[in-house]
């Protein structure tokens, strides 16, 4: 009767272990998900740490210079000295 009754456990046994593989946390499609969030969420991390390194250089020059002010003012917002003649042309 023992003998009848251990392939039956080691079947049930094995059939929870595949189960839990297939399904559930640590399974291969879980694992695989995880891995694909992974991919994305260090793609983004670098994008926003090439970001921060430009915002930082472009802080550092605003301390450092009245240069990039007046740059950024010309560029963005127009703006022109005392006496200077503004030319803009545009290209067909």
């Amino acid at each position: 009767m023992i003998s009848r009754i251990v392939p039956f456990v080691l079947l049930a046994i094995l059939v929870s272990i595949h189960a839990q593989l297939w399904s559930g946390r640590g399974s291969v499609p879980y694992v695989k998900d995880m891995k694909e969030q992974i991919a994305t969420q260090k793609t983004e991390n670098e994008t926003a740490l090439r970001e921060n390194v430009r915002l930082e250089t472009e802080v550092s020059d605003l301390k450092q210079g009245m240069d990039m002010v007046e740059g950024k003012a010309r560029n963005e917002l127009g703006m022109v000295k005392p006496n200077e003649v503004f030319v803009q042309y545009t290209r067909k």
